[in-house]
């Protein structure tokens, strides 16, 4: 994909879970318009074959090994990324889990704790990590999912994790105003790994092209885009909110 635009020239980005799916396509995107990116994964094979393909694109990136849930590794991303760039002007919090399909009466309290940890605190923890070292101007884009608005059938709990996002959005931009802007992105069913289980199915997917106004489903590339927009100055007057970016997928608590 040809991006002309380079809105994001001289800034510093830190991506989590971005070696494939949406992150990898958020991380390429703020790349090519400009920004430096710090891109992370829990496995360094993952990490190193992304930083060569996006190094090969024309990206100036560096990795770090990170799972999101663990303090000395995510202090690790934070002091890469400032070691290398020397300060951060966006952190895209990306990383989930859905580790079982279980219905909420039915979920183990082992795996509510996955859910609350990887999806909510994790992001929580990342931002206070990465407070102190956020430039004036700076933008924090919060990954939730059209499944916060509608939490139902297999990602039911999923979703009231996701939910929970949109009003930490909300508390963020109001505690990190007015020098950082804290926003979220709702992504709509998009074929990726994480989604397989989904949008492999044809049944499935035919339903949720279906709930669609556009008829489609979104791409990896869609989700970059708006995570470009939000980081860059020409959303410069918007913090506290949720961008939806599901085709007109119903999107209403």
């Amino acid at each position: 994909m040809e991006v002309k635009c380079r809105r994001l020239e001289g800034k510093v980005a830190v991506v989590t879970a971005s070696t494939q799916g949406i992150g990898l396509a958020i991380a390429q995107r703020l790349g090519l318009e400009g920004a430096a990116v710090l891109i992370s994964s829990r496995k360094k094979k993952n990490v190193d074959e992304a930083v060569d393909a996006l190094r090969a694109k024309g990206i100036t990136v560096v990795g770090a090994v990170c799972h999101v849930s663990d303090a000395d590794q995510r202090k690790n991303l934070i002091d890469t990324a400032v070691k290398n760039f020397g300060h951060i002007d966006i952190i895209v919090s990306n990383a989930a889990a859905n580790p079982s399909l279980d219905s909420i009466l039915q979920m183990k309290e082992s795996v509510l704790d996955k859910l609350w940890d990887i999806n909510v605190k994790a992001s929580i923890l990342l931002v206070q990590d990465a407070a102190a070292h956020l430039r004036k101007g700076s933008s924090v884009i919060i990954i939730s999912s059209i499944a916060g608005y509608n939490p139902e059938g297999a990602l039911s709990m999923y979703g009231v994790t996701k939910t929970a996002l949109l009003g930490l959005t909300k508390a963020l931009a109001a505690e990190m105003g007015p020098n950082t802007r804290v926003n979220c992105i709702a992504p709509g069913f998009v074929p990726t790994r994480f989604a397989g289980f989904l949008t492999t199915n044809e049944t499935v997917k035919n339903e949720l092209i279906d709930r669609s106004m556009l008829k489609k489903l979104g791409t990896v590339e869609d989700m970059g885009a708006a995570a470009a927009f939000l980081a860059s100055d020409d959303a410069s007057y918007i913090t506290g909110e949720t961008i939806v970016v599901a085709g007109g997928t119903h999107s209403r608590l």
